[in-house]
């Protein structure tokens, strides 16, 4: 699993237990580009490691990294990995670690909040639980609890509602100050919803994907569906049955003009949309055709979209909006320097190229219970058939003695 960040100049790209941070600023005093290795960070006790909160031994865990976020300002920036390690970094002036604490289970994603003195942890069994950013020995807190997984978190703009999504199909909007008041739920799915995302340009709606290969548009605090984009037929328009399951891996959202990018997990191509700011709805632009599969998307803060491949060539290509149109930027500097630092980092992105969707195992089996009760049935039904007639030749012998 390979993925991509952006705020402003910095660029994230993180696979296995590295992130490659690469500021493309042209006058950076900083240095262009920044590696950190989770392996190399400081881990608990191989006692304490391998229990559980019921004191029954965990499956120990790697050190790659499962999911990172930047704060609003691009101050802040923490990780969280499979050795449940949740790692903040000060990225300014320079790279800095600022402190290393752990979360009682594996994380499945995180967020921070506006104000930057929260890090919002989702885990798989389904809590969020906060830390504290200005005081980093501070116990973490429990937040609020699903009943299944949680697949994502995020926040309103302006630090009111907690959002979380789960792999039983809800969306809950929660107040943050106090989460066991629930403002609404965003029902309509019908596999495990995989992102989640608050519109900048429009802050009171939400956007939603899912392993049910939908992309669904939310006034997030009544609940409202206001839009569903069935993603199956942009991906194989000319498959008419369309029953192969397509999982939404990435919606990303620029900060301006409203445009939004959209990454089904192990399809080549991106489909762009755009808030029309009147009717504040989606609408279709066109779907860019990618040479490979596709880790992740991001936009940058000109509206360029950013890709991250399965390539070494062209692990980092860039589309921009021209004449109506999203064109490969072949020829942008800032292109061109990231492709050769990354190039010069091709090893850490091995790892991820033939790793195992983690979407995979989300979806539900489904038991015909019916069928199976049926078949054990008419089994029973001939096994008794078969002693029925083994016995019969047995009484007639009997009678002729």
């Amino acid at each position: 699993m390979a993925l991509l960040g952006i705020h402003k100049e910095l660029l994230v790209w993180s696979s296995g237990s590295k992130f490659l941070a690469i500021n493309t600023e042209e006058n950076s005093e900083a240095g262009k580009s920044f590696v950190f290795d989770c392996s190399t960070a400081s881990k608990k006790s191989q006692e304490n490691d391998n229990k559980g909160d019921d004191g029954g031994s965990e499956e120990k865990g790697s050190d790659k990294i499962l999911a990172f976020t930047f704060s609003s300002s691009g101050q802040y920036f923490s990780l969280t990995d499979d050795n449940k390690r949740l790692i903040l970094f000060r990225t300014k002036p320079i790279w800095k670690c600022l402190s290393i604490r752990y979360v009682v289970r594996r994380c499945t994603a995180l967020t921070i909040t506006q104000s930057e003195d929260q890090i919002l942890v989702a885990d798989k069994s389904g809590d969020v639980y906060s830390f504290s950013i200005v005081e980093p020995q501070r116990p973490a807190e429990l937040k609020l609890g699903h009943l299944s997984m949680l697949l994502g978190v995020t926040l309103s703009h302006n630090d009111k509602y907690l959002i979380t999504a789960d792999r039983d199909e809800k969306i809950r909007v929660s107040i943050l100050k106090s989460p066991y008041n629930i403002e609404s739920f965003c029902l309509g799915h019908t596999e495990f919803v995989s992102a989640v995302i608050v519109i900048p340009d429009h802050p009171k709606q939400l956007l939603s994907g899912s392993g049910d290969g939908t992309l669904r548009l939310w006034e997030y605090k009544s609940g409202r569906e206001l839009q569903c984009w069935d993603l199956r037929e942009l991906n194989d328009p000319k498959q008419k049955d369309n029953e192969k399951k397509f999982a939404v891996s990435r919606i990303a959202c620029s900060r301006k003009g409203g445009h939004v990018a959209v990454l089904c997990d192990s399809f080549p191509a991106v489909h762009l949309f755009q808030i029309d700011t009147g009717t504040q709805r989606l609408e279709f632009k066109e779907t860019v055709r990618l040479a490979h599969n596709s880790w992740d998307v991001a936009f940058d803060e000109s509206a360029g979209l950013w890709v991250l491949q399965q390539n070494k060539v062209s692990t980092a290509t860039l589309y921009r909006l021209r004449e109506g149109h999203w064109q490969c930027a072949v020829e942008d500097p800032k292109l061109k320097t990231t492709v050769d630092i990354l190039c010069n980092h091709w090893d850490m992105f091995q790892v991820s190229l033939d790793a195992e969707s983690r979407y995979h195992n989300l979806y539900k089996s489904v038991f015909d219970n019916m069928a199976a009760y049926l078949l054990k049935k008419e089994e029973r039904i001939q096994q008794q058939g078969k002693r029925m007639k083994g016995q019969l030749p047995e009484s007639s012998g009997a009678k002729n003695i």
